[in-house]
């Protein structure tokens, strides 16, 4: 059984539909985010959403204005463990 410090510790990232939903608010999709950053298919920038993808994690956050730390707390807290 965990102790409470080790669920405080735990780290959850956003899901999918919300980092989505976060984009349409400020007005992109992954779409558009992907072809303004030169990328030829529309569908790149998806890649961030189901694996580590630096780049592509700091274009969404920027564009939603939270830091990437914050939307993959999960994969940040895996870097530093690796």
């Amino acid at each position: 059984m965990r102790t409470l410090m080790e669920a405080k510790k735990t780290a959850i990232d956003w899901h999918r539909e919300d980092i989505k939903a976060a984009l349409a608010k400020k007005g992109w999709s992954l779409r558009q985010l992907s072809l303004k950053h030169g990328y030829s298919n529309g569908s790149t920038l998806k890649n961030a959403l189901d694996r580590p993808w630096l780049k592509g994690e700091r274009i969404i956050a920027e564009a939603i204005g939270v830091p990437a730390e914050v939307i993959w707390a999960d994969r940040k807290s895996t870097r530093l463990n690796s």
